[in-house]
């Protein structure tokens, strides 16, 4: 190892240690004692500092926090999941447990018994709904997270003045205030990336392999862990730690003063810590999850047979006989889709053939029943004959009898030329003809035993019908039918398509040459914890993708930086609740990640013409930083291109919180390079940009605490496409006063948006606008 000879000593908060080797110089990874303690909050007059800045957090947050007294914007769907865990009844939701499982348990220990529905917003809450504790999560969690960005910017090298600045410009923040007030997500995820951003930075001074190394490195997977249990978003702060820590670690082996057993220790302490703890605590949770929703419920519907047998009360049949054969009576289920059985009913399609209608249905009913019959049967079996691999037969509809059946005719509403329309046709006395001959093919890697891959057993067999005259194979794909047909799921004949949606299985079998009492039995498995994780997951991944239907107040990531638009939570008595942010922060932040953007390019520019960076501590660490930051809001806010669902402006307040820590660098740069000699100046100008920014949260908060307003100052406040409707304000504010008296006996009229972004709660909508 060779001699090593320090350039740079630690100043300040920042330090650059610089060593000579042999060959070249490197960089010493191993910070120092006395970094740590100089970017730590020690001294009495700094923890005063602390102290005030989260009282101001506590009254921004708190203030006023039971008004309004109704359902506002999402609470429709958080607070009425925090119900079903109450309750115990299973439901489906787009995101981890983690944060409503919170909400659950502060509703329960608020006597909260999970009477009141939480069905649509502007629904009064009664008495015994303690939502103002459910509120006071969030909010509290918005304290927290300001105390976070506080103590991360001193852990990454910021001065006091300027962490504090920062600080009370998230305080003031319009959206991250609105958002922290109301039984929603945000606020506990938000908390929980900035622990983990903390915890990290907290992490990446300490000294390599002692007692607080260990101490941070647990606490920034424990956080992770927490983020990505919250919102699925917690994942892109997993990408980002990641992507950090090889940047580290390319440094890290090219310390000449780490030894290769050192390099090793450091790779395998951050992959357990980084990926085996939050994997830990995610699955923690999912466990909990499945503990606490033991009941069937609504979300039912999502999950496969298999999984709702687990669930109490639920109607899935518990045993079948094994083998299926000519006379069986049988109701057949679809693989690959929620849509449930193989369904007809005596109404015709509206369109194409008009011949009976066949479908998919989710529930159990008498018309998901079909009888096997041989294809060219003139009598009926006198003996029990099994259906082998390959056996051509006939699905006779029970209840109206009509046989399953295709042709060479365009469904009514997939009219595509690889489609044929399935129909349910003929009647008793008709002897059918060709087309309704299906061929059944096992398929043999799907199915679970090595009976079942030769002989059709209930449950274990799982087979695809190829029809013989065309053959095409019956199909079906999440596309519903129109009115006419229930809104029920299309089945089709398909010569193409994605093979799994052509795969089926028989759930129920009765046949009268067999004995329950006497013949092979079989019931659905009970699956392992693994596998129902597995199975949700697959769920959640599925619907999160189809939520892309249009809704008034979505907005393109495209406009989040620029904060052209906002969402209308709640408009009632003449008062509104519209998400924005503030505008004084929001703008500079982009402004400041543009600025440093183009810095970037050009300082590489100079580098590739033999020009070197900066190697002043002050510079060096506000490049690192701002670079970490940067990556941050690049990886919470990219991905948002890449979705196809339905986004909001909220989405982006992830990559919003990487943005102030970006800007807090900026401030820093400002105060201890720029204007270091001169720092009146520096103080000046944050005093100045405070003040914009406070007078833009004064203006607008009617808008966040449902705040008394005029149409006036409504209309002037007005800018970009902000379109929170200022008709439902008063022309002046003495009209409350009216309105308020006790002689005062009209409802006043509600505000035209008092239910316009979410309506009531639909299973086949989950989490529309989360």
């Amino acid at each position: 190892m060779s001699k090593t000879s320090p350039q740079e000593v630690p100043k300040n908060t920042t330090e650059l240690k610089i060593s000579k080797g042999e060959l070249r110089p490197f960089i010493v990874t191993s910070p120092s004692p006395q970094l740590s303690k100089s970017r730590s909050v020690t001294s009495t007059k700094e923890k005063l500092i602390l102290a005030s800045l989260f009282i101001f957090a506590m009254v921004i947050r708190f203030h006023n926090v039971a008004h309004p007294d109704s359902v506002v914007f999402d609470e429709v769907h958080f607070g009425g999941f925090a119900r079903k865990y109450i309750l115990g009844t299973f439901f489906m939701d787009v995101h981890p447990p983690l944060a409503k499982l919170l909400f659950a348990g502060v509703g329960s220990l608020g006597g909260y018994d999970g009477e009141f529905e939480f069905k649509k917003i502007g629904d009064e809450y009664p008495e015994n709904v303690p939502y103002v504790l459910m509120r006071y999560l969030p909010s509290g969690m918005g304290v927290g997270t300001c105390i976070m960005l506080y103590l991360t910017l001193r852990a990454s090298g910021c001065q006091p003045i300027v962490c504090a600045l920062t600080t009370a410009l998230l305080i003031i923040e319009n959206a991250n205030v609105t958002i922290s007030r109301f039984i929603l997500l945000d606020s506990p995820m938000l908390f929980f990336i900035a622990s983990t951003v903390y915890s990290f930075k907290k992490f990446q001074i300490q000294e390599p392999f002692t007692f607080q190394w260990y101490k941070t490195l647990i606490a920034t997977g424990v956080s992770l862990g927490l983020a990505a249990s919250s919102k699925w978003v917690g994942l892109f702060t997993v990408a980002w730690i990641g992507l950090i820590t090889i940047w580290d670690l390319w440094f890290i082996i090219g310390d000449l003063t780490v030894s290769v057993k050192k390099i090793f220790g450091h790779f395998i302490t951050r992959a357990v810590a980084f990926l085996v703890v939050p994997a830990l605590i995610y699955l923690t949770f999912f466990a909990i999850h499945l503990q606490v929703l033991t009941k069937e419920g609504d979300g039912g519907a999502f999950m496969s047979s298999v999984f709702r047998s687990t669930l109490e009360g639920n109607a899935v049949p518990k045993q079948s006989l094994a083998n299926v054969g000519l006379g069986s009576l049988v109701t057949i289920r679809h693989l690959n889709t929620r849509g449930g059985y193989l369904h007809s009913h005596n109404h015709l399609y509206e369109g194409g053939s008009g011949q009976q209608q066949v479908t998919l249905y989710p529930h159990i009913d008498s018309n998901n029943q079909w009888i096997v019959q041989d294809y060219n049967a003139t009598e009926e079996p006198t003996e029990f004959v099994p259906l082998k691999d390959g056996v051509k037969i006939r699905l006779n509809h029970k209840l109206t009898s009509r046989r399953l059946h295709s042709h060479n005719l365009r469904p009514p509403v997939t009219e595509q030329d690889w489609q044929n329309e399935v129909s349910a046709y003929g009647h008793e006395s008709f002897g059918g003809d060709a087309n309704d001959d299906f061929v059944v093919e096992i398929a043999k890697d799907l199915s679970t035993t090595e009976e079942a891959k030769e002989n059709l057993r209930a449950i274990q067999t799982v087979f695809r019908l190829r029809h013989a005259m065309t053959g095409c194979y019956l199909f079906s794909h999440e596309v519903k039918l129109p009115k006419w047909a229930y809104e029920q799921q299309e089945v089709t004949c398909a010569t193409q398509g994605i093979k799994p949606l052509s795969y089926w299985y028989v759930e129920t079998n009765e046949n009268p040459f067999l004995d329950k009492e006497v013949d092979e039995i079989v019931s659905y498995p009970v699956p392992t914890f693994f596998q129902k994780v597995a199975e949700l997951h697959a769920r959640m991944w599925k619907i999160n993708k189809g939520l892309t239907d249009h809704h008034v107040y979505e907005s393109s990531p495209d406009s989040w930086p620029f904060l052209l638009r906002g969402i209308s939570y709640w408009s009632k008595n003449h008062s509104q609740i519209y998400f924005i942010g503030n505008a004084v922060t929001w703008w500079t932040v982009t402004a400041s990640i543009a600025l440093f953007s183009v810095f970037l390019v050009f300082s590489i520019l100079r580098w590739q013409r033999g020009f070197g960076f900066s190697v002043d501590p002050t510079v060096f660490n506000f490049n690192v930083q701002m670079l970490h930051y940067i990556l941050g809001w690049v990886l919470h806010y990219l991905p948002s291109f890449l979705m196809a669902r339905q986004l909001f402006l909220h989405h982006y307040l992830p990559s919003l919180y990487f943005g102030i820590l970006a800007l807090g660098h900026v401030f820093e740069i400002i105060h201890s390079y720029v204007f270091k000699n001169k720092q009146v100046v520096s103080y000046s100008i944050f005093v100045l940009f405070f003040a914009v920014a406070l007078s833009f949260f004064q203006r607008y908060s009617p808008l966040i605490y449902a705040g008394r307003w005029t149409k006036d100052q409504c209309n002037e406040s007005k800018i970009l496409k902000w379109d929170f409707d200022c008709n439902s304000f008063p022309s002046h504010t003495s009209q409350y006063e009216i309105w308020a008296s006790p002689v005062q006996t009209s409802t006043p009229k509600e505000g035209i948006h008092s239910e316009s972004t979410v309506g009531e709660p639909d299973v086949e909508k989950l989490g529309e606008t989360v």
